[in-house]
C-alpha cells in the first residue's frame, strides 16, 4: 500500500515538473504566455494593453509589439541591452525621454526584468494573438 502511495506522489510530482520545464525555454511562445505576459500585464497593462495605447504603444499582439509606439520599436529580438522596453524597466530610459516605466512607480523587480531580458535575448517569441 505504501509503495502505491509513494508511486502516486512521484507521478504527480513528475507531471508538475514537466509542466514547469515546458515553459523554461524562453524561445517558446509558452514562456511569453506564462512568464513574460503576467509581468507586462501587471506593470504595463494599464497603459498599453486592451484599449489603452499610451504613446501609441500597444502590447496586445506580436505585431503591435514589433511595431512599437510613436517613438519607434521597444524591443529588438535578440538584443535586450538595446531594447527600449528593458531600458525603461530599468529606469534608464533614452536621454530624450528618460521617463521610467511604469511611471510614478518604483523600479520593477530585478527578477522580473531578468525574465523579460531572457525572453528578448531568446528572440521574443510569443503567440501571434499575444496570449
Amino acid at each position: 500500500m505504501a509503495a502505491g502511495w509513494v508511486a502516486g506522489i512521484a507521478l504527480v510530482a513528475g507531471l508538475g515538473l514537466r509542466g514547469v520545464g515546458a515553459t523554461a525555454d524562453p524561445k517558446t511562445p509558452a514562456f511569453y504566455s506564462e512568464r513574460v505576459r503576467p509581468i507586462l500585464m501587471t506593470n504595463c497593462g494599464k497603459c498599453h494593453f486592451n484599449y489603452n495605447h499610451k504613446g501609441g504603444l500597444a502590447m496586445d499582439t506580436r505585431a503591435s509589439m514589433m511595431k512599437g509606439g510613436r517613438d519607434g520599436r521597444v524591443i529588438i529580438p535578440g538584443d535586450p541591452a538595446n531594447s527600449t522596453l528593458v531600458k525603461l524597466m530599468r529606469h534608464e530610459g533614452p536621454a530624450k525621454d528618460p521617463k521610467p516605466m511604469p511611471p510614478k512607480s518604483p523600479r520593477m523587480k530585478d527578477a522580473d526584468i531578468a525574465v523579460v531580458e531572457q525572453w528578448i535575448k531568446a528572440g521574443a517569441a510569443m503567440p501571434e494573438n499575444g496570449r
